[in-house]
């Protein structure tokens, strides 16, 4: 071999070796990032644990504080409202109005009703969004905007739906944050929640607020009754099912309300009855504004803390920040910044869009969570089209999977613990001498109806927690429109008519 030829030898074998050691680096580097995304995903699966005997704690918890929250106001982070529905609904004929202003989108909503006999004869709806500066905006604008959308809906009216002659059409008003209210049909909102904050409505009389509003619109039409969304909820499985105690709001938000003994509300102010024994048999409707329920037993990480610090009402509202819809995609996007930042999961560059909080939508983590293909192509499409990542390895998919499991599932157990709290506040957790007591609990919200990874996870945690004689004698009913539904209902029960019939 020449000189030349030699020469061009060494520098082709110092290539091929500096071009392997270059390969040795970066698989080095490629696995450590991974052991460290690894890591991530475990402290994150250890730090969301909900095992049972946890969960038990939970439900303890609930029930303690559901006591104290009925025994005075300020006694207990659940407000454990009583509502002023005195009766649930019979169905009287005619048509009524419902609006359900519960999140970021609104609900209007109209039934016929044809009495005890025929119940619900017919009814439409129509969802309307909420654009983003108006739920930090004035109250002015907010109710406008609702009144326009209502009064347009109205105006659609068909012939099948029949208003008796000389009557103003009636609605119940369903607002699904928290209110002290006043009476039946008048309340005065405490604060805001689910990424609202309009500080001129705080302390208003909200049913005041919206009759303005339908006035300066030339809407004709009168608020019967305001009634939480779980309220509405339990007020509509109740008049399908007399076997309905509970209901829970698994949506943007989540709350509880249940049927209540009148003697076992050491704070209520009503009047008493003349007979202890119609004293005792006397119930109410209680709105637990459950959301904001805290626990030394909850299962809390750095993501749902820099969350809640970050969010427009720090240290309030802990419960639903962890288990409903407005919240469980930003705690996955948190997780996946910090793989970002610290294991260079995406790469070198962390993708700008994954820096936008509430980026991802319940929507998004339930389609990757339930894709079930080969290759996860519904992740990969959902991180190309709202993350802007072209391209992700199978096995970074398989991990953001398991994220979206782990997040999904301690929400799901919690809020089967959180049931588990009422049954026992109610004594409806255990087999009672002389036959089982059927025990229905009505559910709506778009987390539980559209989720199904989180819907049955959350069924087979009651099972799990109430053992199976306990539960064959409980169910869960999902309730479709079931506060929009149960709003129009207690309207109608409570209709500024009736008296003038009885009369």
């Amino acid at each position: 071999m020449g000189k030349v030829a030699a020469a061009a030898a060494v520098v082709c074998t110092a290539a091929v070796c500096a071009a392997a050691v270059l390969v040795m680096r970066h698989r080095m580097k490629s696995s450590g990032r991974w052991a460290k995304a690894e890591a991530i995903l475990m402290e994150l699966e250890e730090n969301c644990g909900t095992p049972t005997g946890k969960l038990r704690q939970v439900a303890d918890a609930m029930t303690v504080e559901m006591h104290a929250g009925l025994a005075s106001e300020g006694g207990s982070k659940l407000k454990m409202l009583i509502s002023y529905v005195d009766n649930l609904p019979t169905g009287d004929e005619g048509v009524f109005y419902a609006l359900d202003l519960g999140g970021t989108n609104f609900r209007a909503l109209r039934v016929q009703l044809g009495g005890e006999e025929r119940r619900v004869i017919k009814r439409e709806s129509e969802v309307c969004s909420i654009p983003p500066h108006l739920m930090v905006g004035s109250s002015h604008e907010l109710f406008d905007f609702i009144a326009a959308a209502l009064a347009k809906f109205v105006a659609t009216e068909s012939e099948d739906f029949v208003l008796q002659p000389g009557r103003q059409r009636e609605l119940g008003f369903t607002f699904s944050f928290p209110v002290r209210q006043i009476s039946l049909a008048s309340g005065i909102l405490i604060k805001w929640t689910k990424g609202f904050l309009i500080e001129d409505a705080i302390g208003q009389d909200i049913v005041k607020e919206l009759t303005k509003a339908m006035e300066r619109v030339g809407l004709d039409m009168h608020v019967t009754a305001l009634v939480n969304d779980t309220v509405g909820t339990l007020a509509g499985g109740r008049y399908n099912n007399p076997d309905v105690i509970a209901a829970v709001i698994l949506g943007t938000g989540t709350n509880a309300a249940y049927v209540e003994r009148a003697n076992a509300i050491p704070k209520w102010q009503g009047l008493l009855p003349k007979s202890e024994e119609m004293f005792t048999s006397l119930v109410r409707v209680i709105n637990m504004e459950w959301g904001n329920f805290q626990s030394s037993h909850i299962p809390l990480t750095e993501y749902d803390q820099s969350l809640d610090a970050e969010s427009l009402n720090p240290g309030e509202q802990i419960f639903e920040k962890i288990i409903s819809g407005m919240y469980l995609g930003e705690i996955v996007r948190r997780v996946l910044c910090r793989m970002a930042e610290e294991a260079s999961f995406f790469g070198e560059d962390i993708p700008p869009k994954l820096r936008n909080p509430f980026i991802l939508r319940i929507p998004d983590i339930a389609a990757m969570h339930h894709d079930t293909s080969a290759d996860l192509k519904v992740v990969g499409s959902k991180l190309k089209d709202i993350l802007e990542i072209p391209t992700c390895s199978l096995k970074m998919r398989k991990m953001i999977v398991e994220i979206c499991d782990i997040v999904a599932t301690r929400g799901a157990r919690l809020a089967a613990a959180g049931i588990l709290g009422i049954l026992k506040k109610l004594g409806r957790d255990t087999v009672k001498e002389g036959g089982k007591q059927r025990s229905v609990i009505a559910l709506d919200g778009g987390l539980f109806e559209c989720y199904s990874e989180f819907r049955n996870c959350l069924m087979n945690t009651l099972k799990e927690l109430l053992g199976e004689e306990v539960s064959e004698s409980v169910t869960v009913e999902f309730s479709h429109d079931g506060s929009g539904i149960g709003a129009a209902l207690i309207a109608a029960s409570h209709s500024q008519y009736l008296e003038i019939e009885e009369s």
